[in-house]
């Protein structure tokens, strides 16, 4: 208790508003929001949309397990993002297997390469992390692109089926197929809520703000780094398996360094360390490239990067990340006001 007490003196200290932790009715509420919000989506939107949308938030929460919540800026995710497109694709054109279990050894792919790779980063720190794991990503792409008779080189891989247990309406129709794959997406957000919302995750956050002091308290720091970078690229490989069944192709692009960027772009852009600011950003740019894409306009990379100045710039804690922030000061002024009185 005097710990929690401790972090709570220290987040006001440093300016940064602090919403009661003793609101679950508050954080169920959100939850139950969100999760309709999830289920209504394709009924609004084009369903072949709202399943990137589903998809890229899940991306973006995986690197915001990294970056909101450990301080890791990774700019190579691209590479888990790829790799288990392609492992879902080679696993569902291959064995035939239902596309969940598909997506679930895309995954696991995805968890197996992150394991090197995050032993071998998580000593760097910074700038440095972020230039090793856009290196390795860029070894996953030249090998993807040189293996073409497994990948298909430039041309991807294509004809990846949605087979799910022979159910015509799934396999064929993107509508139904969203409501099959949204469990899926849903799993992935409940392992990065559990975990942030547990003793690991408060580990994390330690990390994240005095390594040193972590170190010092016992906890194992590069350990910790290495579990949460693997972790973080399984729940980016459950987005990019489910991403590359629902277009039935994986290409060099969901490799590219690119792909990496527009994500660390979305997760910026709902804000950092919320685990809320993935979906939003990612509703806000997907729809965004699908409109401006729509009406003939080729320079959607410029007015998604206008956006993102502006908000870098008017909100530093991102969309979400700014209305929490000034929700929790309204509410300190609130007690404020009436312990006052």
């Amino acid at each position: 208790m005097s710990e929690q007490l401790t972090a709570r003196a220290d987040l006001e200290l440093a300016g940064e508003p602090v919403i009661p932790a003793s609101r679950p009715g508050l954080r169920w509420a959100m939850l139950a929001v969100g999760l309709l919000v999830a289920l209504a989506l394709p009924w609004f939107i084009y369903p072949p949309v709202a399943m990137d949308i589903a998809a890229w938030a899940l991306f973006a929460i995986s690197v915001d397990l990294l970056l909101g919540y450990t301080g890791l800026l990774s700019f190579g995710h691209a590479a888990f993002w790829g790799t288990s497109a392609y492992v879902t694709g080679l696993i569902a054109i291959n064995a035939g297997v239902p596309f969940p279990l598909a997506v679930l050894g895309g995954a696991l792919a995805a968890m197996a390469l992150a394991v090197p790779i995050g032993y071998l980063s998580v000593r760097r720190t910074g700038i440095y992390f972020a230039m090793v794991t856009l290196a390795f990503a860029q070894m996953v792409y030249f090998i993807a692109n040189q293996w073409r008779s497994l990948t298909g080189g430039e041309n991807g891989l294509q004809g990846i089926p949605k087979s799910f247990f022979g159910i015509e309406a799934i396999e064929t129709d993107s509508f139904y197929f969203y409501y099959a794959a949204l469990p899926v997406i849903l799993l992935g957000v409940l392992v990065a809520w559990r975990a942030v919302n547990s003793p690991f995750g408060q580990v994390l956050v330690a990390i994240r703000d005095n390594p040193a002091r972590a170190r010092a308290l016992g906890y194992d720091v590069e350990r910790y780094k290495i579990m949460v970078f693997v972790l973080s690229a399984g729940l980016a490989g459950l987005a990019g398996g489910v991403f590359s069944i629902s277009h039935g192709f994986a290409s060099l692009q969901e490799l590219a360094w690119t792909t990496s960027g527009k994500v660390v772009l979305i997760t910026v852009l709902g804000g950092i360390g919320t685990l809320w600011g993935g979906p939003i950003g990612a509703g806000l740019v997907v729809v965004l490239e699908d409109r401006l894409a729509s009406s003939g306009f080729n320079g959607v990379g410029i007015i998604t990067g206008a956006i993102f100045i502006v908000i870098v710039l008017a909100f530093r804690h991102g969309i979400w990340g700014t209305a929490r922030n000034g929700v929790a000061a309204w509410m300190r002024r609130r007690r404020s006001g009436a312990g006052g009185s």
